[in-house]
């Protein structure tokens, strides 16, 4: 038998889900049986798969120890790793990063330790903040993503009720978020809220965009100012009112301003001549707006953090 204490950062979650990530070696059909049948207890008391886990939660479990192997529980790799890092903010709960382009926020299908969450997770353990071994189902974690193309602030929870409270806050739509870019042409008007529809490509990693409606579409909305004229460019600043995949880029080139650099929606083969590795696009300024909810993350209410725009590379 082994016994699994619930911590903090475990506590709030069903039970079925805490387990697919603490017994990762266990199958999921196993561990539904397994709950069933008693082989897998709280509190020494028959549960549901259902049941929401306190903090303080005993879990025992009577299945065989291989179930229990987990290779990921390793301070190893964290240990070697020097971290580079731009903090843009930090408090107890969060951090707030400035990614720049070209740096992936996660592992792709080669695997590797150079990744922004990796990194992340190596400044962390390296204060002391976090360790493998000591947590049954959490890691710090990303709460929004950036391609890896393109630069700007990325918000990491540093604890378990941080990423709820923030996932929560991102789905309901209670963080602005201000980009930059650099636009071939001239939008047509000065400042503007724009409106489409945009159907996702998985296969081809693409969007297309269009004017109304068509199936399988989602409504877009993106809001842009000029900020400054440069011949045959203009610098924009976009305000996101929805969060679609590579919505600016494709929006912008809809109306006949595709992004400098972007190659997907536009065409690159002269700007990346200029020296343009990347689309020119950086999401420079989050606000947390004053909301009726409160939870984990009310202090941030009302505040801004921005990138400063000396240190966009394209501006």
């Amino acid at each position: 038998m082994k016994i699994i204490t619930v911590g903090k950062n475990d506590a709030g979650q069903r039970l079925d889900k805490f387990l697919s990530k603490a017994v990762k070696g266990l199958p999921t059909s196993m561990m539904y049986k397994s709950i069933r049948t008693k082989k897998i207890k709280v509190n020494r008391k028959r549960t549901e798969q259902s049941y929401v886990l306190c903090e303080g939660d005993e879990i025992q479990l009577f299945i065989r120890d291989e179930f229990f192997d987990n290779p990921e529980k390793d301070d190893g790799a964290l240990s070697r790793i020097v971290p580079k890092l731009n903090i843009v903010y930090e408090d107890d709960n969060i951090m707030l990063l400035n990614k720049r382009p070209g740096v992936l926020v996660h592992e792709d299908d080669d695997g590797g330790e150079n990744t922004l969450i990796m990194h992340i997770k190596a400044y962390l353990y390296g204060k002391g903040e976090y360790s493998p071994d000591k947590e049954q189902s959490f890691a710090p974690s990303l709460c929004n993503r950036i391609d890896r193309n393109t630069g700007g602030i990325v918000i990491a929870a540093k604890n378990a009720e941080a990423l709820r409270d923030m996932n929560a806050k991102i789905k309901a739509g209670e963080i602005r978020k201000h980009y930059i870019c650099l636009v071939h042409g001239v939008p047509p008007k000065q400042k503007d809220v724009i409106r489409g529809y945009l159907r996702k490509d998985s296969r081809n990693n693409t969007v297309e965009v269009r004017d109304k409606y068509f199936d399988g579409a989602k409504e877009i909305v993106t809001g842009y100012t000029v900020l400054e004229r440069r011949g045959k460019e203009t610098l924009v600043e976009i305000e996101l009112f929805t969060g679609r995949t590579h919505q600016i880029r494709a929006h912008m080139a809809h109306i006949g301003c595709s992004l400098v650099g972007d190659g997907k929606y536009g065409i690159n083969k002269d700007d990346r001549q200029r020296g343009f590795k990347y689309q020119a696009l950086y999401s420079y300024k989050l606000i947390f707006p004053k909301t009726d909810a409160e939870n984990s993350l009310s202090y941030l209410e009302g505040r801004e953090f921005s990138i400063d725009k000396k240190d966009i590379w394209f501006v």
